[in-house]
């Protein structure tokens, strides 16, 4: 393929992509651009966040489950992404013919793997069209439809960023749902050594909680649970989902534990139930470590739950080895996974792996996505 702009990095050629991110806490758009090979060189340069309007939130959160007026909100979807990318383009002084692909997530609705289902809404055609760039999407697609979970995506990333750590380290993403990479050693052991999963929930539960007891879009810094005092029988309950004794690989659907929280929560304040849905979140991300082949010598706490001081406290207090905030290493723990969709339609582009048995329970390394061009 020729490429758009004109990039080279230690004599390698590589490509400059925007990756595009609307996650399950549906709090807005995250473009981030970057430049890479689609293997170890990742140059990360520039990164914007675009929160939604409670009225888009509203309807968006209407559609979950795949109902409703589908299409009318994926359409108003992709226009949100394509100002998110005029924006970043217009803040990194750059046009968008300089811009090799696009990495279009789209936004989750319906997630169901074992009955190969995963359904991102959102038109590729209209946002190659607006954006006047090649857009690939439905990077999950491929994945779920030979028989894999489909999730985690962004692993293959985790491991170009932890290349040179020289230990093994687990990178834990919180953003509505939890998800892990284990990654062994300095990463010289290649991808298919990688362990990932979704742990359960990160900020999901939580947000909904304070959204339906307080009008308030999460629980900021956490401080709501800081007041709050953690029911240990309740949070063995909500620990004895059967979802915590399936062997890994394995993904969620965002509400999977919203009926059992509910119930958790019930007759409880409003600290106290911040407290134990926290706890929830980070007793689950704990119990990650009994898949693990042998312990992480440190963990990387990314995704907007890192920002929850009690969060990251009951984390450090449950994990074996020490939990810093993805920032320390110098990375935007914000961008991590809009970066890594940029990456993944490199890697597409490609016709590289972006799935593994270790990260999906793909039968095989996969390639995934398709690829939509400007008219």
């Amino acid at each position: 393929m020729s490429f758009r702009g004109d990039v080279v990095v230690n004599g390698q050629k590589t490509y400059r992509a925007i990756g595009l991110m609307s996650g399950t806490s549906m709090d807005g758009v995250d473009a981030a651009l970057v430049e890479s090979d689609g293997e170890g060189t990742v140059r990360r340069c520039g990164f914007l966040s675009t929160p939604y309007p409670d009225d888009f939130r509203a309807r968006l959160q209407s559609v979950m489950g795949n109902v409703g007026d589908v299409p009318g909100v994926a359409s108003e979807l992709t226009e949100r992404h394509a100002e998110a990318v005029s924006a970043l383009l217009n803040a990194e002084g750059m046009e968008s013919t300089e811009i090799d692909v696009i990495g279009f997530h789209g936004q989750t609705v319906l997630h169901e793997p074992a009955q190969r289902r995963t359904v991102q809404i959102g038109v590729p055609d209209m946002l190659a069209r607006l954006t006047d760039c090649p857009v690939v999407f439905d990077l999950r697609l491929a994945d779920v439809a030979a028989g894999g979970e489909g999730a985690p995506l962004v692993p293959v990333y985790h491991r170009a960023l932890t290349r040179r750590l020289g230990s093994s380290a687990a990178v834990l993403n919180l953003g509505g749902v939890g998800n892990v990479t284990w990654i062994d050693g300095d990463g010289s052991a290649g991808p298919e050594s990688m362990l990932a999963f979704d742990t359960g929930p990160a900020n999901a539960l939580v947000d909904d909680f304070v959204r339906a007891r307080r009008g308030e879009r999460f629980d900021a810094g956490g401080i709501l649970a800081a007041k709050g005092r953690v029911d240990e029988a309740r949070l063995a309950d909500l620990l004895s989902d059967p979802y915590f004794d399936r062997q890994p690989p394995k993904s969620l659907d965002r509400d999977h534990f919203a009926r059992r929280a509910t119930i958790a929560v019930s007759g409880l304040s409003d600290e106290d139930g911040a407290a134990l849905l926290t706890a929830f979140s980070a007793a689950s991300g704990a119990l990650a470590e009994r898949w693990f082949p042998h312990p992480a010598r440190q963990w990387i706490a990314c995704g907007g739950g890192r920002h929850n001081a009690t969060l990251m406290a009951m984390l450090a207090e449950r994990l074996s080895a020490p939990i810093a905030p993805a920032d320390d290493l110098g990375w935007n723990g914000d961008a991590i996974e809009a970066e890594a969709f940029g990456y993944l339609a490199i890697r597409s582009l490609q016709g590289k792996p972006l799935t593994f048995p270790g990260t999906t329970r793909a039968p095989v390394p996969l390639s995934g996505g398709t690829l939509h061009k400007p008219d």
